[in-house]
């Protein structure tokens, strides 16, 4: 199947789980197995995933994508306060309202942290994990966007802040790191990566309420949650649940050296390395879903 072959989402029942400070939107498709539970990062929403689910519905399991807090179609109330801790939170709230036995986290980009600390906290209900350019404590080689660099640096707030006031200039903000994001694609691929993803992250931004508070505050945070995953990293190395990595390696932020440490922080551990992007469930959504569908 090529990348213009994009299957249509298969059917599924919503939800809008309660949480303290809104409701969390999740898409539930139903089907046998552990459920993969799929976690995005900022400042997309669990969109980026809608080439990968109709792959892994088709093969018999079961799926679940989680819009976190302040994202997506999930609720954005007014003065919430967003945090790593919460979208830890999300996804345990998900699990037991729907019953969750036994699930596989799908962490990509921040999504990563929260995949990994569910495993952590909650070894006997995860069966494995799946991280995809993602990140978790610190690593050598570790870059971080541009975008997301500004946003995290706490003297640089104002600026920050100004850029969110101004639509125009934050959406030149996105496209300008949009623009370095595809570097390294194939032809195909950047066609495809600027038809599907633009509108996803567009779209973050542009509803009303939009997701920006969220961005802002949970790229505020990136670097403590770096630190205190960091802290965490002796339970991670001592850890037997299986680590799935799937990386893209002409990402050039979370590129292969990331992944590369995470492998070899974990006690078991597999790596893959796709000719794929940042975004390795849209630019070889063929060969993520064989590795995860194939993963013991």
């Amino acid at each position: 199947m090529t990348l213009s072959e994009d299957p249509p989402l298969p059917e599924f029942i919503e939800h809008h789980i309660p949480r303290a400070a809104g409701h969390v939107y999740v898409r539930d498709f139903a089907n046998k197995g552990p459920a993969f539970v799929l976690l995005h990062g900022f400042p997309d929403d669990a969109h980026i995933y809608d080439l990968l689910i109709p792959r892994l519905v088709s093969a018999g399991r079961r799926v679940v994508a989680v819009d976190f807090l302040g994202f997506g179609a999930s609720d954005k109330p007014e003065g919430a306060q967003y945090s790593f801790r919460q979208q830890l939170g999300d996804i345990e709230t998900v699990v037991e309202a729907l019953g969750l036995e036994l699930v596989i986290p799908v962490g990509h980009d921040a999504g990563g942290p929260a995949a990994v600390n569910f495993a952590l906290n909650h070894p006997t209900r995860t069966s494995k994990v799946v991280l995809m350019n993602a990140f978790y404590g610190s690593s050598p080689g570790l870059r971080v966007p541009e975008l997301i660099e500004l946003f995290s640096n706490r003297e640089l707030r104002a600026l920050a802040q100004h850029f969110l006031q101004s639509p125009l200039q934050f959406a030149w903000l996105i496209d300008f790191q949009r623009n370095l994001l595809q570097a390294g694609l194939s032809d195909e691929q950047k066609v495809h990566y600027f038809d599907f993803l633009g509108p996803i992250i567009d779209n973050n931004f542009r509803q009303q309420p939009s997701a920006a508070s969220a961005f802002a505050q949970m790229t505020s945070q990136l670097h403590e949650e770096v630190a205190a995953n960091t802290a965490r990293l002796v339970e991670f190395r001592r850890s037997d649940i299986p680590l799935l990595l799937i990386w893209g390696k002409a990402d050039p932020y979370l590129h292969l050296s990331v992944a590369q440490h995470m492998h070899s922080q974990a006690r078991n551990a597999s790596l893959h390395a796709l000719d794929a992007g940042h975004w390795p469930q849209i630019d070889a959504a063929d060969e993520v879903a064989q590795l995860m569908l194939e993963a013991r």
